[in-house]
């Protein structure tokens, strides 16, 4: 799934104030050298996007943003892109220094409620000061999720993805987890679907395409049966099969032939169509 396109995952934006320690804590999270860091406010002046899978729940985009409180003179246009990349999140984490909640930090979190954008406080920088508590228990007034880390501790990496991932599963909508479901209503329990895939020049070495992976495995979720064959092999395959298929599938560059092939009377799409329907 790393080479999911990014409509199909999850996309988690890192928010906060200048050195708030956004571009080392989506390090911490990839575990490598995503983001450029530096004490220097103003570091990240785009978004930096990192796609990883993240076990359980699936592939993730994360969005690092420059600051909130950007104030230099391309300061408007960096928040500009932030708040774009703020409008594609499915949750935001809002990074934090201990013991510091600013003007900045209220008008995002108003943000957030007005776009119905779940949102969880992360307080950086734990291992130069520990939060207190009366700081973490007016973050838990203010929100659900609350989480400390010291971005630069590798050693605490574990322990803070699976607290990440806790969060990110009760925050975000289920179905930001989830590939857009490409056969609903086509193919049910023990029905037949014939998947033509051509090899070609054009086909990717060794492996297949993410919708024909994405339909095969839909298929064997719902108990229905598949066969897959080439353009080329397909008239040979329909007539080995006992009953007509109840839907075939097939690569945009090879649907005349398919339908050539293919009885007027069997359903018959491509992977393409599939993917834009699933996507509206």
């Amino acid at each position: 799934m790393i080479g999911a396109p990014k409509g199909v995952r999850l996309q988690v934006g890192l928010f906060g104030r200048a050195i708030a320690g956004k571009s080392s804590l989506l390090n911490l999270i990839a575990g490598q050298d995503v983001s450029i860091t530096s004490p220097v406010a103003g570091t990240t002046t785009d978004v930096v996007e990192k796609a990883m899978e993240l076990l359980p729940l699936g592939p993730v985009l994360w969005l690092d943003t420059a600051g909130l409180d950007d104030r230099t003179a391309l300061g408007e246009r960096r928040r500009e892109r932030a708040r774009r990349a703020f409008r594609r999140c499915d949750a935001a984490l809002l990074v934090l220094e201990p013991e510091v909640w600013t003007s900045e930090e209220d008008e995002f979190c108003r943000d957030c409620a007005a776009e119905g954008v779940p949102v969880a406080f992360v307080v950086n920088k734990a291992d130069l000061r520990a939060p207190s508590e009366g700081f973490l228990k007016d973050l838990r007034r203010r929100g659900r999720w609350v989480l400390a880390v010291s971005s630069l501790d590798a050693s605490g990496r574990d322990v803070f993805l699976r607290r990440l991932k806790e969060v990110l599963g009760e925050a975000a909508p289920e179905a930001g987890f989830q590939p857009p479901a490409l056969l609903a209503g086509l193919l049910g329990a023990g029905g037949l679907a014939v998947f033509v895939i051509p090899i070609d020049k054009e086909a990717p070495k060794g492996r297949v395409i993410l919708p024909q992976v994405q339909c095969l495995r839909e298929a064997l979720d719902a108990g229905a049966l598949t066969l897959t064959t080439r353009e080329t092999e397909l008239a040979a395959a329909l007539r080995e099969l006992r009953r007509a298929p109840d839907l075939v599938v097939c690569d945009s560059q090879a649907v005349l032939e398919v339908a050539g092939t293919v009885p007027e009377a069997v359903p018959l799409t491509t992977f393409s169509i599939l993917f834009a329907r699933a996507k509206g």
